[in-house]
C-alpha cells in the first residue's frame, strides 16, 4: 500500500453518491474508499442527502454552477475533484486546485446517442473545465487521445488512471438473491448482456446474432440486465417481437449489484459488442468473475481487455454469432478464456487507482 500523504482534506464531488449506481457512481464510491484507506479525509460535496453539503432538491447542474463555488470558498480543502466528465465550477476559487475525471467523450463522438441539450452542455462545459483544471484524469489512453484531439492545449495536464474492478469480490449472493435467481428458472447455459439498452451499447448486434443462431437450429438463451436509456425504445420493441417469435430472451431491467454480479458469475458467456466505451467496465467485471467476455474492436475495450477476450467488429453479426456458438458449445473453450480473463482483470485494482489519483492530486497542488 502507498504511504499516507499529507495533502489535507479533499473536496470530493459526491453528486452521484445517493443515486442509483451507474458507472460514474461506482467510480465515485470505489475511489472514495481507496482514498480513505490511504488516510485522505474527504469532504463529500453535492450529494442529494448525505455528506458535508447536501444539495437537497437542487439539481446537480444547478448545484455545481450555483452553490458549489461558495461551498469551496468556505472549505478548508485545497483541492476539489470533479468526477463526472466536465462538472468543474466555471470560475476558479482562489487558493483551490481543480482536478476533473473524464470518462469518455461520447456526446461528441456519437451525438446521436444523447439529447441535443445534453450534447451542447457537455461540449461547452467540458471546454471550460479543461481551461480551469489543474489536472485531468482520463480513465484510459483511448479517452486521453479523444480529449487531446479536441483540446491539445491540455496535453501537459492529462494523466491516465485506469479504473479498478475488484469491487466485484465483495458481492457474495445472499438468500434473497438466490431465491430471486431461482425463481427465474434460467437455463443452464445462457448469454448475458448487462448494461443500459441505449444505441451505443449495440444490443441490436446481439439480437442479430441470436437470429442467425436460431436460423441454423442452434438457438441461444439471452438474459438482458439493464435499464432503459436514451434511444432504447427500438431495442425494447425488437426484443418484444423476437420473444413473440419464440426466442428465449429474458429482459430483467435494472437489478441490484448483488443480482447483477451473480448473473455475470452464472452466465456461460458475456456479450458486450459496444460501439464505443471510454473504459469498458462490464466485460472486465465478467472476466474478474470468471465468465468469458466477447467485446468489440473499438473504443477502450481492446486496451482494457487485451488479448483475454475474443473481439468482433461492432457491425459483424456473423462473427459474433460464430464466437457465441463456439463458446456455448465448448466447456474447454470457455475455461480457457475464463482463465485468461481472470489474469487480465487482476491488473486493475482500486488500490492502484487510488495511488495514481493521489499522484494526480499532488501534481495539481504543485501547479
Amino acid at each position: 500500500m502507498r504511504r499516507p500523504v499529507s495533502i489535507g482534506p479533499v473536496a470530493f464531488d459526491a453528486s452521484l453518491w445517493d443515486e442509483p449506481t451507474t458507472g460514474i457512481g461506482l467510480y465515485t464510491h470505489c475511489l472514495a474508499t481507496g482514498l480513505q484507506k490511504r488516510g485522505v479525509r474527504l469532504q463529500r460535496l453535492g450529494a442529494r442527502v448525505s455528506g458535508e453539503d447536501p444539495r437537497g432538491r437542487m439539481g446537480r447542474t444547478a448545484y455545481a454552477l450555483g452553490r458549489l463555488p461558495q461551498a469551496l470558498r468556505d472549505s478548508e480543502a485545497l483541492l476539489y475533484h470533479a468526477l463526472g466528465n466536465f462538472n468543474l465550477p466555471l470560475l476558479r476559487s482562489p487558493g483551490k486546485a481543480y482536478v476533473v475525471t473524464v470518462h469518455d467523450l461520447i456526446p461528441l463522438l456519437m451525438p446521436e446517442t444523447v439529447s441535443r441539450a445534453y450534447r451542447w452542455q457537455f461540449r461547452l462545459w467540458l471546454a471550460r473545465s479543461v481551461q480551469v483544471a489543474d489536472r485531468i484524469i482520463c480513465v484510459s489512453a483511448c479517452t486521453r487521445d479523444d480529449l487531446l484531439a479536441r483540446h491539445p492545449e491540455a496535453a501537459d495536464k492529462v494523466t491516465v488512471v485506469h479504473n479498478g474492478v475488484d469491487h466485484v469480490d465483495r458481492h457474495v449472493p445472499d438468500a434473497t438473491t438466490e431465491d430471486f435467481l431461482r425463481s427465474l428458472s434460467l437455463p443452464k447455459k445462457f448469454v448475458l448482456y448487462a448494461g443500459s439498452l441505449d444505441v451505443r451499447k449495440n444490443v441490436s448486434l446481439v439480437l442479430d446474432a441470436l437470429e442467425r443462431l436460431k436460423a441454423r437450429g442452434r438457438p441461444a438463451a439471452l438474459v438482458l440486465a439493464g435499464q432503459s436509456w436514451f434511444g432504447s425504445g427500438a431495442v425494447e420493441t425488437r426484443v418484444a417481437r423476437m420473444r413473440a417469435e419464440g426466442h428465449d430472451i429474458r429482459p430483467l431491467g435494472y437489478q441490484s449489484e448483488a443480482v447483477f454480479f451473480e448473473l455475470m458469475r452464472r452466465a456461460a458467456v458475456f456479450a458486450f459488442p459496444s460501439k464505443y466505451e471510454g473504459f469498458g467496465l462490464p466485460p472486465l467485471e465478467a472476466m474478474r468473475l470468471g465468465t468469458p467476455a466477447i467485446v468489440s474492436t473499438t473504443g477502450a475495450t481492446p486496451e482494457v481487455c487485451g488479448e483475454a477476450a475474443p473481439a468482433v467488429r461492432p457491425d459483424d453479426a456473423e462473427g459474433l454469432a460464430e464466437v457465441m456458438d463456439r463458446l456455448l458449445g465448448s466447456d474447454a473453450e470457455r475455461r480457457r478464456w475464463a482463465e485468461e480473463g481472470k489474469r487480465q482483470a487482476a491488473r486493475f485494482t482500486w488500490a492502484r487507482c487510488a495511488d495514481e489519483t493521489l499522484e494526480a492530486y499532488e501534481a495539481a497542488l504543485r501547479r
